[in-house]
């Protein structure tokens, strides 16, 4: 009777004990918690103490861990989030992205929006060139905007922006490149189509002069990005696409550092050397060409089932 009596008042003691321990600090939330709040606390708080079980790490190892999230905290600034970009490289960031934006066969997937999206960029007509520091390979892009039946969506805004040829975006060259450089606005005509100017996208590192940059290099990991355009696709009545297109012949489309790539938006880069075909987009010769549509889905249609 004692036995059993030690044992009932053991697995409901308030105590703290390595076995329960999960239990124990969940048990010590409040009954005023959110409820959201207490179901991710919850869970955040039993798998926490399970890899911490499973690692069994050493007080010098967890304070190295501490600091490390020190660290991080510290170099974080009004331009640059350097929790963001942990969440990136451990490709979190992409798994609460495709949680959030799952969609039916067809529809352009998502992708990450990454830290160095500008708001209010220059709206310009279709054509537009929007490379201004004349670096690069020339190159045009053009396409439609559709529904999943493939009907045109006339009027649909896509916002564009890409590193230039040395692998940095305007904003972290400021008084080095123009301002916008490499950035604009556009919109689909009537048929749902729109082209415009640009360079050949090319791959660059990740900010790596961090604690983050670090993990990568003790990981054994390198910090680049494969080659690619941004692209921001919303009209009225459709789920907003927010999406990247990859050159093909990359070498880091495999092993992008923040997990962005999909299948599904690997692009074809032709390379066309014809003068007169340049001289009719107003490019010199050769140019790279890609054609690229977008299908936008309806809010309400139905989505994927959950893997």
């Amino acid at each position: 009777m004692q036995a059993q009596a030690s044992t009932v008042s053991q697995s409901s003691s308030p105590y703290f004990d390595e076995a329960r321990s999960a239990e124990v600090v969940n048990a010590r939330m409040g009954p005023e918690a959110d409820a959201r709040l207490r179901q991710v606390m919850s869970i955040l708080v039993k798998h926490l103490h399970e890899a911490v079980k499973e690692i069994e790490p050493t007080h010098e190892e967890w304070f190295a861990a501490i600091r490390f999230l020190t660290e991080t905290g510290q170099i974080c600034s009004d331009w640059r989030q350097e929790y963001i970009l942990l969440s990136d490289i451990l490709g979190v960031s992409m798994l609460v992205d495709a949680i959030n934006h799952r969609r039916p066969s067809g529809a352009t997937p998502n992708t990450i929006l990454g830290p160095f999206y500008v708001a209010n960029a220059p709206e310009y007509p279709n054509g537009t060139n929007i490379c201004l520091d004349g670096k690069g390979e020339p190159m045009v892009v053009a396409g439609r905007v559709t529904d999943i039946e493939g009907n045109a969506i006339p009027d649909a805004k896509l916002e564009v922006w890409q590193t230039n040829d040395d692998g940095f975006y305007d904003v972290q060259q400021k008084g080095v490149q123009p301002d916008s450089n490499l950035r604009g606005v556009f919109t689909s005509d009537s048929e749902g189509r729109y082209w415009f100017k640009s360079v050949k996208p090319r791959h660059y590192p990740i900010p790596s002069d961090g604690p983050v940059g670090k993990l990568l290099g003790a990981m054994g990991r390198h910090p680049n990005r494969a080659a690619h355009l941004h692209f921001i696709v919303t009209a009225p009545g459709f789920d907003p696409v927010i999406t990247h297109i990859f050159t093909p012949d990359c070498p880091y489309l495999s092993e992008d550092a923040v997990f962005g790539v999909k299948r599904e938006l690997i692009a074809e880069f032709n390379q066309v050397d014809d003068i007169d075909a340049a001289r009719e987009v107003g490019l010199s010769s050769p140019f790279w060409s890609v054609s690229w549509d977008f299908t936008l889905a309806t809010s309400t249609t139905p989505t994927r089932a959950t893997p």
